[in-house]
């Protein structure tokens, strides 16, 4: 009993978990109770304003894990969760053309001084952000303008400040979408992209920014893309042990917490069932794996790492070890408690000093630069 119930635990340390709406559900504080997730993230769908996503913050993180990670999608630009509840923060691109056009990397600062100030005011510990991927033509129409340069020495220079920004505020960054999306033309919510570059195009410049910002990254999201031209072959990136454990850990030496992209992606659904996937991504080296939208996958992929740790002795001894690796990490980056809240005059404060800084770039990177055409949302602009 003391064995199955460790396993329980330890298996419930490694899920991060979507929510269903704004307020809790019976049926989700039943199953929150039971894994004990590392964290939760919130949507656009579980947000109304900061006084609200706080308490659903903490009455949810009461079923977590005793470090609890929480999370939210601010990059800036059209992946921003908060914009409609405070203010749009500027898009990737457009803040570090500002930074390179003026030769100020301030800018770059200021924009993770901000994010960290944002997710902070409304509970959050973490923000998944910030974008490493090259700026290609092949991904431009799926990543618009959520990359900042498409070199890696452009990427390096500004996610570096960024970085400090959010570390400044005490916030944690992600490094994202490990090893690289820049060459992909598809879109991983929806199937896997077979990205063609070679092993020497990705080494030297794809991966170039997690070799540089190695030991400044709190996480590193792997994403569901395959690249068919290296040892990696057609197996997303995700669960790959080529890419989690002989590049990412092994050869880049990279120490921090590995977090798979959501389990419930096409990208890798459509290779293997979320449950295998789940198995697969703890296997090769993930500590944390993301399982956004729904609760029937989040119990599925708990009863099956379960399950599979009883079937055999090997997976058990894998999944107790990264769960010990896990929450250690856990306890270094993620703060025992939720920063205190804004009073309404340091909440506008904050209102205003977003948009005084949007004015700032728009006027050196105006939006019609940027952007070019308007193009349909994407699928990350809506969930």
């Amino acid at each position: 009993m003391k064995t199955t119930e460790s396993l329980r635990r330890a298996t419930g340390s490694l899920l991060v978990v979507g929510l269903g709406g704004t307020e809790l559900t019976a049926m989700e504080r039943a199953w929150l109770k039971l894994i004990r997730p590392a964290g939760v993230i919130l949507f656009r769908r579980n947000i109304v304003d900061a006084k609200q996503t706080r308490a659903l913050l903490a009455e949810a993180t009461r079923h977590c894990a005793p470090r609890p990670a929480t999370f939210v999608d601010v990059e800036g630009g059209t992946v921003d969760r908060l914009r409609d509840v405070l203010a749009p923060i500027p898009a990737v691109e457009a803040v570090a053309r500002a930074a390179r056009t003026t030769g100020n990397a301030a800018l770059a600062r200021e924009h993770g001084e901000l994010v960290a100030r944002v997710v902070k005011a409304f509970g959050f510990n973490s923000s998944f952000a910030p974008v490493l991927d090259l700026g290609l033509p092949e991904s431009k129409d799926v990543m618009q303008t959520r990359c900042a340069a498409p070199d890696a020495a452009g990427v390096v220079a500004y996610a570096r400040e960024f970085l400090a920004g959010l570390a400044a505020h005490r916030a944690a960054g992600c490094g994202k979408h490990f090893p690289g999306l820049g060459g992909g033309m598809r879109d991983t919510h929806l199937e896997t992209p077979s990205i063609r570059r070679t092993w020497q195009q990705l080494w030297q410049e794809d991966l170039e920014p997690y070799r540089a910002l190695c030991r400044q990254l709190p996480m590193v999201m792997v994403n569901h893309a395959a690249y068919p031209a290296t040892a990696g072959k057609k197996t997303p990136a995700s669960v790959s042990n080529f890419w989690i454990n002989q590049v990412l850990r092994k050869r880049i030496g990279y120490g921090g917490i590995v977090v798979s992209d959501d389990l419930e992606m096409g990208g890798v659904t459509k290779f293997m069932p979320i449950e295998d996937a789940a198995v697969a991504t703890v296997e090769v080296g993930s500590d944390l794996a993301l399982i956004c939208h729904h609760p029937e996958p989040i119990l599925s992929v708990f009863e099956s790492l379960i399950a599979e740790g009883e079937r055999s002795a090997a997976f058990r001894k894998v999944l107790m070890a990264r769960a010990r690796e896990s929450q250690r990490k856990c306890a270094k980056v993620f703060p025992k408690d939720m920063a205190q809240p804004l009073s309404a005059r340091q909440f506008e404060g904050l209102r205003a000093r977003i948009l005084r800084f949007g004015e700032t770039i728009e006027k050196i990177a105006p939006r019609e630069l940027e952007a070019g055409p308007p193009k349909p949302p994407s699928i990350v602009e809506t969930v």
